[in-house]
């Protein structure tokens, strides 16, 4: 882009413009330049930024050169040199264009860092327009989404790296350090860091590269604690994505680290709780335990449902009920990573919370206990090691220990896996110590039970061998149907 530029410079400034070509080394930096290559570079960003030259600003400058006063507008027109984009994707087109960028890249970063003065309106916008032209853009339609299949499974699947991250990241330094910056007055930004600017800071953290969506992750973090009159805006947009995922495409690549962002946000929400921020565990996180590719984001997950119970305890049992709405019957892997949310929750719940939610809960374990998937159900047994969750238990044994009891019967009778049932043996002798007495009734119930199933499999055996039998000693006649045994 710059080469044309370039081309339309009068002919007699060809020759200084191939002498500048000839020796990149001669950067932004290089305190000693040839006149014939500062006449060029001038010659340059006259074509590119006339703005720059009629304020008197070099944008090749070193900030050094330039006086205390004029470093912000030097600032300001190296911001402007950085809004050319250039085509990464052939490594050959650019190349002395492109190390300059990134040198300026470098300077402007630097400068930043250094706790400029404070920046100005200009500078402001100046600023979020060079990110904004950098790292706004749209993802091919043919990106693979790296939550197409079951979550666990794409660690085969290598991720795709965006060719511009030479540069990319600069930039992203760059944004962070200036939001970071004592220089910045949120007063100020925004007006330019703005819903607008917002929205499509998250629409990037589709990006394919694990490298871009951490810096995405560590800016809006930071803009959620430096600008508290975005902070509602923020929330409902990654409410939104949420809600989208899960409801309408099930692919996104960036539910593991918007949920970081939002597990230290929900750290600082103040007490008693917004009904907006109940809402959002209620519809947005618990549905997000549906998709199958759980795995990738599951401890994030994990740990903000955790946050909102730690943070108000009386959500315990509306979050189980959600768990017990999204069980995952037909997915193992699914099953063991609820298993440990599970047990997570039950460590920090009261016992009235508890007890609203022990029957339906209990329900679904007994089926855990009897899976015939041996890590399911070695992980449902392995409950039964948790003194916080052996102590609920022991309080509520009337109601639960007739639920369980039946489930380590079939597991001691019928279970492959020998782990399975030296825990279940276990987990029996536990239940035998907390209260041998009623043991001894389930133990007469659950004999009582399969005597009963034992009479109503044999009567509908008998009813088959009378069928089989009067099926025989009918004539065959015409189109008659036959029974016929084997």
């Amino acid at each position: 882009m710059w080469k044309q530029f370039l081309s339309k410079l009068p002919r007699k400034s060809q020759k200084s413009d191939q002498d500048l070509q000839r020796n990149p080394d001669s950067g932004p930096n290089t305190p000693s330049l040839g006149s014939g290559r500062i006449s060029a570079a001038k010659r340059a960003s006259a074509a590119i930024f006339p703005a720059s030259v009629i304020a008197g600003i070099e944008p090749l400058l070193p900030f050094k050169d330039v006086s205390s006063s004029e470093k912000m507008n030097l600032f300001i027109s190296k911001l402007s040199l950085c809004c050319v984009v250039f085509d990464f994707t052939d490594p050959a087109k650019n190349i002395q264009e492109k190390e300059l960028k990134r040198a300026t890249l470098l300077e402007l970063l630097e400068f930043v860092s250094e706790n400029p003065p404070k920046f100005s309106e200009p500078a402001i916008l100046a600023s979020c327009k060079m990110c904004s032209i950098n790292l706004f853009r749209v993802f091919p339609p043919h990106c693979r989404s790296r939550n197409t299949s079951s979550g666990e499974n794409d660690n085969d699947d290598e991720p795709m790296f965006d060719p511009a991250w030479s540069h990319l990241q600069i930039v992203y330094d760059f944004l962070l350090k200036f939001v970071t910056s004592t220089s910045l007055e949120a007063k100020v930004a925004k007006k330019y860091i703005n819903h607008s600017f917002i929205l499509r800071i998250i629409d990037l953290f589709e990006s394919e590269d694990p490298r871009e969506r951490d810096c995405l992750k560590a800016i809006l973090h930071r803009i959620y604690g430096k600008f508290m009159v975005h902070r509602p805006f923020i929330r409902k947009c990654i409410s939104n994505v949420f809600y989208r995922f899960v409801f309408e495409v099930e692919k996104h690549n960036g539910i593991a680290e918007l949920l970081e962002i939002f597990g230290s946000v929900i750290t600082g929400f103040a007490l008693p709780l917004k009904e907006e921020h109940k809402v959002f565990l209620w519809r947005a996180l618990i549905p997000l335990h549906k998709p199958k590719s759980l795995g990738i984001y599951f401890q994030q997950l994990s740990y903000c449902v955790t946050q909102f119970i730690e943070k108000e305890p009386k959500l315990a049992s509306s979050v189980i009920r959600g768990l017990l709405k999204y069980w995952a019957i037909t997915n193992s892997q699914k099953e063991v990573m609820f298993l440990g949310e599970l047990e997570e929750i039950l460590e920090v719940i009261n016992m009235t919370e508890f007890q609203k939610v022990m029957v339906p809960l209990f329900c679904r374990l007994r089926q855990c206990i009897n899976s015939y998937h041996f890590q399911v159900a070695e992980r449902a047994l392995l409950l039964w090691n948790n003194d916080q969750i052996l102590n609920l238990i022991a309080h509520n044994r009337q109601a639960i220990l007739p639920i369980i009891f039946p489930a380590l019967e079939a597991n001691m009778q019928n279970h492959w896996n020998q782990a399975v049932l030296n825990l279940t043996l276990n987990v029996r002798k536990v239940l035998m110590e907390m209260d041998d007495a009623l043991i001894m009734v389930c133990v007469s119930d659950y004999q009582e039970e399969q005597r009963k199933m034992n009479l109503v499999v044999k009567k509908r055996k008998e009813v088959w061998e009378h069928l089989e039998t009067a099926a025989s000693l009918q004539p065959i006649a015409g189109n008659t149907a036959v029974l016929v045994t084997h």
